[in-house]
């Protein structure tokens, strides 16, 4: 396709990639004005090895994994419900409630998630409090170049909003609405490819020049530039 067919084509149908940016960004921004608020509060626990002894180092690291799994369970829900004094079950606690170890930093990222930011915060602080009270007191026990220390890296700890993002999410809207009405734009295109809508459409897909049109009735400007492709001048048949 030419420069001019695409432009023709922009002319003819780019109404409808603007109408679905408009109808896109207008629903994604309308669904992020009816969702509710929800913040969320990190905490990160660190666990460094008392000494810096390869073994105990890797012992460090895969241990992470079973802290996390420990953190959420029921019992300790439990505990952290009632520590906080949180008006909740253990399971809505443990459902809002995410843990990720990560080995390349010796921590352990500790999320909660809920309508109130400050309740989001304290449930994290809470579970993290819980978890290094509770190793700080096995750990007591242990030989000290056995032991891990546990604590928390910063107990200022800021609540993120995650939704509604109302601008984000518009933004993200208009980008699905032009690309989806660029796909429509081409499929209509695409189906219409078998017709021959000009003089030029019809010498390249025939490979012969055009000599003449029928004129279209009620356009005398476009039936002149029809009668006349390319500079040549239809010339009528002999009776």
């Amino acid at each position: 396709m030419t420069v001019q067919e695409y432009i023709r084509i922009l002319r003819q149908r780019g109404w409808i990639i603007l109408i679905a940016m408009l109808l896109a960004t207008l629903a994604a921004y309308g669904i992020s004005y009816a969702q509710k608020q929800l913040y969320r509060a990190t905490v990160e626990v660190s666990t460094v090895p008392a000494r810096t002894d390869l073994g105990l180092s890797i012992t460090a690291k895969d241990l992470l994994r079973n802290f996390a799994l420990n953190i959420k369970t029921l019992e300790v829900a439990q505990q952290v419900v009632t520590r906080a004094q949180l008006d909740r079950t253990p399971e809505d606690l443990l459902a809002n409630l995410q843990v990720e170890p990560d080995g390349s930093t010796y921590t352990i990222n500790i999320q909660a998630t809920d309508r109130d930011g400050a309740v989001a915060r304290d449930i994290a602080l809470t579970v993290a409090d819980q978890f290094v009270d509770e190793r700080t007191q096995y750990y007591a026990q242990q030989d000290k170049r056995d032991r891990i220390e546990v604590k928390l890296r910063s107990r200022n700890v800021n609540p993120e909003q995650i939704q509604p993002k109302p601008k984000i999410n518009a933004i993200a809207g208009s980008v699905l609405g032009l690309l989806l009405g660029i796909v429509i734009v081409l499929l209509l295109t695409w189906l219409e490819a078998d017709l021959l809508r000009t003089p030029f459409a019809t010498e390249r897909a025939l490979g012969i020049p055009v000599l003449g049109a029928i004129p279209t009735a009620g356009h005398p400007r476009e039936a002149a530039a029809a009668a006349a492709p390319s500079g040549r001048v239809a010339v009528p048949k002999a009776a």
